[in-house]
């Protein structure tokens, strides 16, 4: 379970965290080979709204945020997310139907080298654009972790202090 400092001090309520993950689809979102993945969309989103420390998601016209346009890429599809800090990401993330469908995102989704997840903190009440989540993304690229964008692997408080290194379950996390 990843520590984070985000809940040691009254002033980080100030804070939030935002979260963005991308990944390439293997096939069109309507193919038989996507079935699973698009069927458990609104049950996952509403596992996340109903999680204990879940503020937002982009959605997009369709409810949820697949046609939601990402670095200009069709076959990209993106997950923008705000929680109260990285412990009730990672409590999220890593149990129940959620923790199902990333073991099986290898089927839906292309493998890459780069970082396609990255975290940041926002000012309370702030709902970060798709522009943020890429410039997020591209700077952990070429930077790796930093207070501006980070993984849960590296994470920092929301002053930007010294790094609070988290365990995440093999298999599950970003490379970066």
């Amino acid at each position: 379970m990843t520590t984070s400092a985000a809940s040691e001090g009254p002033s980080d309520a100030a804070y939030e965290l935002a979260q963005v993950n991308i990944g390439r689809l293997k096939a069109p979102l309507d193919s038989p080979q996507l079935k699973d993945f698009v069927d458990n969309l609104d049950p996952v989103n509403a596992d996340a709204e109903a999680a204990d420390g879940f503020v937002w998601r982009l959605k997009g016209d369709s409810g949820d945020a697949t046609d939601v346009s990402v670095f200009g890429d069709e076959w990209l599809i993106i997950n923008l997310t705000m929680w109260r800090d990285t412990n009730a990401l990672t409590a999220y993330m890593y149990q129940g139907r959620h923790r199902e469908m990333l073991a099986r995102r290898r089927e839906w989704f292309e493998r890459v080298q780069e970082a396609m997840t990255a975290l940041w903190w926002v000012p309370a009440g702030h709902r970060p654009t798709v522009a943020e989540a890429e410039s997020g993304l591209l700077h952990l690229r070429t930077n790796g972790p930093t207070p501006y964008a980070f993984t849960l692997r590296t994470s920092f408080p929301p002053q930007g202090a010294e790094p609070v290194l988290g365990e995440v379950p093999d298999g599950l996390g970003c490379s970066a």
